[in-house]
């Protein structure tokens, strides 16, 4: 059985939540080892505000390096199916070819950092020839006011969001832009197990 994706508790932990997401979006919950859950909430949340607050600016971009490196190693291993890799910069981007679609097209997921008023981490779950699905996991009930931005409230299990290319493509610090090329990181994530092969992804044109 897998479980529905979940929402933040407080206003920093999109990180460590997100990640939660993309272990319970791959694998049934029967498959998750308890050490994962442990220390994906250890690493995330190391970052600090301005004020010299702990954990109150989120998870950087380096936790979520050591972390895709530690779940790759457990995986080797525990013989946990798990593969996790960085990317970043112009290799973060959406269109039918790129690294992100090739992932989500394959059965796996994504946890990308973009702009929804400040750095903010989401889940991509899917693709098709418009849309990317994502699961953000900051709750909300009103619609966004822009175009390209669609609420999604009846598949708790992949997504509440469909969002366009062009949105996700911004530069700019628009909901859920991934903003300036040099700014971008995302890990990509896949279940060995339930990989499917490339020739088996359709790509639309």
């Amino acid at each position: 059985m897998k479980n529905p994706l979940s929402y933040q508790s407080t206003e920093y932990d999109c990180g460590p939540t997100s990640m939660l997401n993309a272990i319970n979006f791959l694998f049934h919950r029967k498959d998750i080892s308890p050490d994962v859950v442990k220390n994906i909430m250890l690493y995330c949340l190391d970052s600090y505000n301005k004020k010299g607050e702990a954990y109150k600016s989120g998870t950087t971009g380096m936790a979520m390096m050591f972390l895709a490196n530690w779940l790759n190693e457990f995986g080797k291993v525990k013989k946990w199916p798990i593969n996790c890799s960085m990317i970043n910069g112009e290799n973060v981007h959406i269109n039918q070819s790129s690294k992100i679609a090739e992932c989500l097209g394959q059965g796996g997921v994504a946890v990308a950092r973009v702009m929804l008023g400040g750095w903010h981490y989401v889940l991509l779950t899917g693709i098709d020839d418009k849309y990317v699905y994502l699961f953000d996991p900051y709750y909300r009930i009103k619609s966004f006011a822009v175009d390209g931005i669609e609420m999604i409230k009846d598949a708790p299990t992949k997504m509440n969001r469909k969002i366009t290319y062009d949105t996700l493509n911004s530069e700019g610090r628009g909901y859920y832009a991934l903003g300036k090329l040099e700014d971008r990181e995302c890990m990509i994530l896949y279940n060995k197990k339930t990989k499917t092969s490339m020739d088996s992804i359709e790509y639309f044109i």
